[in-house]
């Protein structure tokens, strides 16, 4: 009778707890999400190649550095405003559903973007010229603000336990493609109609792009269905609403716990080191990938005074390089996890770094092209990795706004202000190490945060079930955890039973259940 209590006590899985994925949806699932990310880095790689494009044509200054450093200052902006889109399209998203949310930032996205190219020039209205380029940012950076964290949400949520890195590796994969299609037109521009022709109207071809890249994003995203996850949330809900109802019960606790104000409080709560290990991840992520796809060009072409278009081409090869190797490093994490890799790459950001720079910096094309690599292979590291390990901190119930408010304060306080701070820092004290040392700081701190990781690999979401891809997957989990179950159980029992016997009978209990 004991026995059988306790092994109620831990009950196993029952066949409708694990959910199989539907294969067609996941692919869907995937492409929609990955695309928006590609229409957000199609844009920044457009403004970091024409950085010093947009200082001629936006900010009046005959000091080039200072037209520069104007341009990244809009840059920032956009980040400074993400955390208030996090503030308000994660809690909406966790409470009205994923798929909604995420098309409606696609929209606001592609249409702040497509709005750069119509702007006219500082030449022609004054001062008007840079506050709309920064009303146009503005929009994008609120939008922005839910669209990663409800992109890597809906990829994790739509996931088998077992290939969840790969399959959120695509997403980061349509960023670095969108960069490298935003970059790679710029190059191609610049090659063709020269700088001349970029500052009288090859600016606004990159941007205008981004008109019908946004309308193939949203009609993706409106034929997507709402993630397993939220829909097995939502009818908890609903039945423990009705069960409520029909007892007369008003529930003002959990009513609280629903609403906007009392989900932030939970948050920061009960969740606040899920938060500081999500920040210190997302800032060594963001400052690198920021550093070298932001601030890189313009270090090369300003700062080293190297040809526009070696830079160019240095920098788009870099990407190239993530491109290829993002989803095999993501096939790596489900394999040996996600810790591992985010160790692998904080140590080395503070051993490289250094070295990397000192490479961009020598002459030639061979040593610049082995730094930017270095970078490139840091990056990657955690390119391919954040997708399946961010949203894994977070309970499904309040996952995509807990994500969206780390996600965006991080980005917005370290990883967007890079390419501004970087190049003020290096006018000022004239050290072209600079970027280095700010590498470095970013791998301590990301180093930090990787030692209170937990392990996510192959194992559920917080607050879900089981996702596997077959129902034969599924009958061996429930099987392996009745088996668990029953194991347990009978720890337990020994341990009552045989306080006396310690380990011994609990390893020879396990050898018997294997028939050795």
């Amino acid at each position: 009778m004991i026995r059988t209590l306790l092994r109620r006590r831990k009950e196993p899985l029952a066949i409708e707890d694990v959910t199989v994925v539907d294969k067609p949806g996941m692919r869907r699932a995937v492409a929609a999400t990955a695309i928006g990310n590609t229409m957000e880095w199609f844009d920044f790689g457009v403004y970091a190649y024409v950085a010093v494009t947009l200082g001629h044509v936006f900010f009046p200054a005959d000091d080039p550095a200072t037209q520069v450093v104007s341009t990244f200052a809009t840059f920032a902006v956009a980040f400074l405003v993400r955390p208030l889109g996090g503030l308000v399209f994660g809690p909406l998203g966790d409470r009205i559903g994923r798929r909604r949310v995420l098309s409606t930032t696609m929209i606001m996205m592609a249409t702040g973007t497509f709005a750069v190219g119509l702007l006219p020039g500082y030449s022609q209205i004054g001062f008007a010229a840079p506050l709309l380029l920064l009303a146009c940012r503005v929009v994008q950076g609120f939008s922005t603000g839910g669209e990663y964290a409800g992109a890597t949400t809906y990829i994790a949520e739509y996931a088998p336990d077992q290939r969840r890195g790969f399959l959120g590796s695509w997403l980061d994969f349509g960023t670095f493609i969108g960069y490298s299609l935003g970059s790679g037109l710029v190059t191609v521009l610049t090659a063709g109609i020269g700088e001349n022709g970029m500052v009288d109207w090859g600016w606004r071809v990159p941007f205008l792009v981004a008109g019908p890249l946004g309308l193939i994003g949203l009609y993706m995203r409106l034929r997507l269905e709402e993630t397993p996850a939220f829909q097995q949330m939502a009818e908890r809900a609903a039945e423990e609403a009705e069960a409520a109802q029909a007892r007369g019960d008003t529930l003002p606790i959990e009513e609280a716990r629903q609403s906007g104000r009392g989900r932030l409080k939970e948050i920061f709560t009960r969740h606040w080191q899920a938060v500081l290990i999500c920040m210190g991840l997302v800032l060594m992520y963001n400052v690198t990938n920021y550093m070298v796809t932001s601030y890189l060009p313009t270090f090369m072409t300003s700062t080293l005074g190297k040809n526009a278009t070696t830079a160019q081409v240095l920098v788009l090869g870099t990407m190239l390089f993530v491109v290829l190797a993002i989803t095999v490093v993501g096939r790596t994490s489900d394999r040996w996890g996600r810790r591992p890799l985010f160790l692998f790459g904080s140590v080395g950001m503070i051993v490289l770094a250094i070295p990397a720079v000192l490479l961009i910096r020598a002459g030639g094309v061979l040593m610049p092209v082995i730094g930017c690599l270095i970078l490139g292979a840091m990056l990657v590291t955690f390119a391919g990795t954040s997708a399946a390990t961010l949203p894994a901190l977070f309970p499904t119930r309040l996952r995509y706004g807990a994500l969206s408010i780390s996600y965006n304060l991080s980005v917005s306080l370290f990883g967007g202000t890079t390419p501004l701070l970087a190049s003020w820092l290096v006018a000022t004290t004239h050290n072209t190490l600079v970027p280095a040392f700010y590498l470095m700081v970013a791998g301590v701190i990301g180093l930090i945060s990787t030692v209170f990781l937990h392990e996510t690999a192959g194992k559920p979401l917080r607050g879900s079930g089981p996702m596997v891809e077959t129902e034969e997957e599924a009958r061996t989990a429930v099987a392996e955890s009745r088996t668990e179950a029953g194991r347990r159980a009978r720890d337990v029992w020994i341990r009552l039973r045989h306080p006396w016997a310690g380990a011994g009978h609990r390893e020879a209990g396990h050898q018997e259940e294997k028939g050795e």
